[in-house]
């Protein structure tokens, strides 16, 4: 593994990239030594110069959570990154689309829970017994690392690519519906781009969810109440540009909406 001092160079990196909206060089081609226990260690100092700046941690993402997705990057389980309050918005949100760098969206599930998840050895049945509902959500994938040739390695260190998240539709129980039956359909200005349905995030979007605290746990951490918890896309990225309207349908759960003027 790199050396701390070589973490906090990295995420110090990171942190100025946000704000200047310059993405840096791709960090593999320059520690070709780095690992993904590094990615997290430079993520987590990333995550405190956030709080220092004045954000509030409020949730997490998980990504990389179908197969397909996994197999192209070459690891066998998902990723995952941490949400601060001012990257949660409402359906109808308008986005000034030159704030982000390469803006993809994916339509993924949002748990919020009611009760702290504390790993390990968590199952699917104590995530639905923490979970005080679960909402649609979009998230904006964003980039402080150039693109082309990124590797997990890279993508982990620029918090698992989030940008930001859109709430809407219908908050539901998980006994309710069906979750890994629960479909969506997204569109670009109108045009159908991506479908898909929710058992592609590991069988269960609720699976994802235990992954991740069994996981942060090795670290000491849990997931805390009040939190939410993107739970992985299950559909592909899709790219937006300077002036798309995103509508994204998932039936019985109603639909979220954003623009990038």
């Amino acid at each position: 593994m790199l050396n701390h001092e070589t973490h906090v160079r990295i995420a110090d990196e990171l942190h100025r990239a946000g704000l200047d909206r310059t993405p840096v060089p791709r960090l593999t081609a320059r520690y070709p030594e780095m690992q993904i226990e590094d990615s997290y260690a430079v993520q987590r100092i990333w995550a405190q110069r956030q709080i220092e700046a004045g954000r509030t941690k409020i949730g997490h993402k998980i990504g990389l959570t179908s197969k397909a997705m996994q197999d192209a990057t070459g690891i066998d389980e998902p990723d995952y990154g941490v949400i601060f309050d001012d990257q949660v918005f409402e359906s109808g949100h308008v986005y000034e689309w030159k704030k982000y760098t390469h803006p993809r969206i994916e339509m993924e599930l949002a748990f919020v829970l009611k009760d702290e998840l504390r790993g390990p050895g968590l199952n699917l049945m104590d995530v639905l017994r923490a979970t005080e509902y679960v909402v649609p959500a979009l998230e904006v994938l964003d980039s402080r690392i150039e693109m082309e040739g990124r590797t997990i390695t890279d993508t982990i260190s620029d918090n698992a690519a989030l940008g930001s998240m859109v709430l809407g539709g219908r908050p539901v129980g998980v006994g309710d519906v069906d979750l890994r039956w629960v479909s969506g359909i997204l569109s670009r200005n109108e045009e159908i781009i991506e479908t898909g349905v929710a058992a592609g995030v590991l069988n269960h979007p609720a699976n994802g969810v235990h992954w991740l605290a069994n996981r942060i746990a090795e670290h000491g951490d849990a997931l805390e109440a009040g939190e939410i918890i993107l739970a992985g896309s299950f559909t592909r990225p899709m790219w937006v540009y300077e002036g798309d309207t995103v509508y994204a349908d998932y039936g019985p759960l109603g639909t979220i909406t954003c623009r990038f003027a």
